[in-house]
């Protein structure tokens, strides 16, 4: 059989191993559930068999359904054929429930989504020590569809496995174990010999919501009102961290709350018409599109121009031993690679090191790493002010202040340090490639690499490709981008590029309706209510407030005639009451040493507050069309070349809703001609900022 194999030993137990063929992880697809329903059938007829093992031959159990299968579907998918695809997963699992012989599922590695739920189909689960498990379903905008909403509020209650589905979070064997949801945790290599021994112990194998009168935890409550009321709360709690656009977290709880009073197999057939609403809705299909199958893409090289060896970095260079080249010394250091960290004086450089430093020690002590890995990391960053050690980098990065004339002078320090196969990265935000570029000998091998602060945690890197960038350059960089395990999005040049260009018209909107009277606290609510992490205001206080009116004048100085954007006036009287944000002291919020950060006092005062207030849903849309509408201009205008590039770059660097798709993914999302309406009449009220497009225009006759 493809994707398993199944032995039967003489002691009468049956061991079937996962092991797709041709992937290093094994995951649920057409084949793998022909193959599964042949192997139940070949246990279900063998008189001899007393019991059956589930393991995997890869280091993972089974990491849950294969996302690009489901997806080929997005085009037709209706809820009818959702609910069919769960139906016959669940199906397939409620079969192996059903065998009148008990099963032991042995996780080693992860065991996630479906794989999870294969696991809570046995009779028995053993986990190694490794073992990590988890239902991140609702991540992807989905919910378990084959019975994890079901049996895990049934086995450990409803509190708990709530905790779960709605986290979509991994947890460990430990938890694993403390929770109920794994019988026994044991070393890797003991795991198989622990289940057939449990195997001999002649175990019940039906389970206890099959039995007659069972009832799971908590459900005798489950129609009091104060429980009743429990869920709805719960409902509350999860739309205001998810925002308002998620609908699976709600169908999540409906599932938990309405199954546990339904016979089992009701409730299966229950979540399989949740699962068929939700996969055939545009937010999981945006969500999947983008950060998996758009993400997935780009990690393996979707933007690498072809013909090009692989090239691997062995030492690299970074010239800034602040947070961010601090940072992105670490992750290439984690990757074995050996890293020279150059300041202006050794002392910098040893600090920059120390951040590192303290990143192991929390490792370390939280168990995540080992102490002889951590000195082994360390040893790799050579802290110094002495230039000549970059002799034999492969590449160099430049991670100085946003300053044309401080990196035009380290370009050339590091130009004459290195070798002319050196390639040369700056990770400016702001500044034209073109124009770094020029400072340089060999501009061919010069290349944008915009790292997200911090470098260590922000997964995405903007790759700017200059007029000059030879596509040698272009496809090392991105290789060295995979190295460190970095997801690229790869534009033009330009200035802002495309992320730093387009973020700045989300706090700019935000600070042009303080500036018109509209309550900041309603501002800051209505985009966490879309699915912004934070709030424009939050976000200005976090990078600055003085950065976008630098990032502004800098360009006026440069091109003659710019006229200033939405929200720079509240900016600037900000600048002038000394507010300039978080590192300051104080910029729309204060941040007290006592308590939570709150919004200043003194905005009121400052900026009246209008006594007529929009909706929220004027201000959500200027917050989110102020975004897209700029995205769509980079697209048009030649700064992005493709589509993926673009939501990626907005979900993965500023956090743009995920539920959308993206930047410009929502414009779909919208609808084309609803999208073109509604920007005509925000720029109508607001400005041609809101002005659609010519390509939008198209678009929008075309869907008609």
């Amino acid at each position: 059989m493809k994707h398993m194999q199944l032995t039967f030993g003489g002691d009468g137990a049956a061991v079937l191993t996962l092991d797709r063929e041709d992937g290093s992880v094994n995951v649920i697809c057409d084949a793998f559930m022909e193959a599964m329903g042949a192997a139940l059938d070949q246990v279900a007829q063998r008189e001899s068999c007393t019991g059956l093992v589930i393991r995997s031959a890869k280091p993972g159990f089974l990491a849950g359904a294969d996302l690009t299968m489901l997806a080929a579907e997005f085009p037709t998918m209706t809820a009818r054929r959702g609910y069919e695809i769960s139906q016959r997963i669940s199906g397939l699992l409620r079969r192996l429930e059903m065998l009148p012989i008990p099963s032991v599922a042995i996780l080693e590695g992860a065991a996630l989504g479906g794989g999870l739920e294969l696991a809570l189909a046995c009779t028995r689960r053993i986990a190694s020590e490794a073992a990590m498990v988890g239902l991140p379903e609702v991540n992807l905008g989905l919910l378990p569809a084959a019975g994890g909403t079901q049996r895990l509020p049934r086995m450990i209650g409803a509190k708990k496995a709530l905790g779960l589905l709605l986290g979509g979070n991994m947890i460990d064997a430990a938890r694993t174990a403390e929770l109920g949801i794994v019988d026994e945790v044991v070393p890797g290599i003991e795991a198989e010999d622990a289940a057939r021994r449990w195997l001999t112990s002649s175990p019940e194998s039906q389970k206890p919501w099959d039995r007659k009168g069972f009832r799971p935890p908590e459900s005798r409550g489950l129609m009091l009102p104060e429980v009743a009321l429990s869920y709805s709360l719960a409902t509350a709690g999860v739309a205001g961290k998810a925002g308002f656009r998620q609908p699976a977290p709600v169908a999540i709880l409906s599932c938990v709350y309405e199954g546990m009073q339904l016979p089992f197999d009701r409730a299966l057939q229950l979540e399989s018409k949740h699962f068929g609403r939700l996969v055939s809705g545009k937010v999981a299909q945006n969500i999947i599109g983008t950060t998996f199958l758009a993400r997935q893409a780009a990690l393996k090289g979707a933007r690498r121009p072809q013909g090009h060896e692989l090239r691997r970095i062995s030492k690299l260079g970074v010239i800034g031993a602040g947070m961010m080249g601090a940072g992105i010394a670490q992750v290439a250091a984690k990757a074995g690679i050996a890293v020279v960290l150059i300041d202006r004086t050794a002392e910098i450089a040893e600090k920059g090191k120390a951040y590192t430093a303290h990143s192991m020690a929390k490792l370390v002590e939280r168990g995540r790493m080992t102490r002889d890995d951590a000195d082994a990391l360390l040893h790799r960053i050579i802290p110094t002010d002495d230039f000549s050690r970059l002799a034999g980098c492969e590449l160099v990065v430049e991670a100085v202040f946003e300053n044309a004339e401080v990196k035009a002078e380290t370009i050339r320090k590091v130009e004459a340090a290195t070798g002319h196969e050196t390639i040369l990265a700056s990770n400016t935000s702001t500044l034209p490639i073109g124009g770094l570029a020029s400072h340089s000998a060999r501009p061919d091998q010069f290349i944008g690499l915009h790292f997200f602060s911090p470098a260590e945690r922000m997964e995405l890197v903007e790759v700017i490709r200059g007029a000059q960038t030879s596509d040698a350059t272009l496809a090392a960089s991105l290789d060295f981008l995979s190295q460190i395990k970095k997801t690229p999005i790869v534009v033009n040049d330009g200035r802002g590029f495309y992320t730093s260009r387009v973020v700045q018209f989300y706090i700019n909107e935000g600070a042009a309706m303080v500036g018109e009277g509209i309550e900041p606290a309603r501002i800051e609510n209505a985009a966490r209510s879309i699915g912004f992490p934070v709030g424009p205001l939050t976000l200005l206080d976090e990078v600055s407030i003085d950065l976008p009116v630098a990032i502004f004048d800098q360009a006026r100085s440069e091109e003659a005639g710019l006229s200033e954007p939405a929200g720079l006036t509240t900016l600037r009287r900000m600048q002038e009451l000394n507010r300039h944000g978080r590192k300051s002291g104080g910029g729309f919020y204060d941040y007290p040493e006592d308590g939570a950060k709150r919004l200043w006092r003194g905005l009121g005062n400052t900026f009246v507050v209008a006594p007529e207030q929009p909706d929220d849903r004027e201000i959500e849309r200027r917050l989110i069309y102020a975004q897209s509408l700029e995205a769509l201009r980079c697209r048009e205008g030649g700064i992005l070349d493709t589509d993926a590039d673009g939501d990626l770059g907005s979900v993965f660097g500023w956090g743009f809703p995920a539920w959308t798709g993206g930047a410009l993914s929502f414009i779909e999302t919208e609808g084309a001609d609803a999208f073109v309406a509604n920007a005509k009449e925000l720029a109508r009220r607001h400005g041609s900022r809101f002005e659609p497009t010519p390509g939008l225009y198209e678009r929008a006759k075309a869907a008609v």
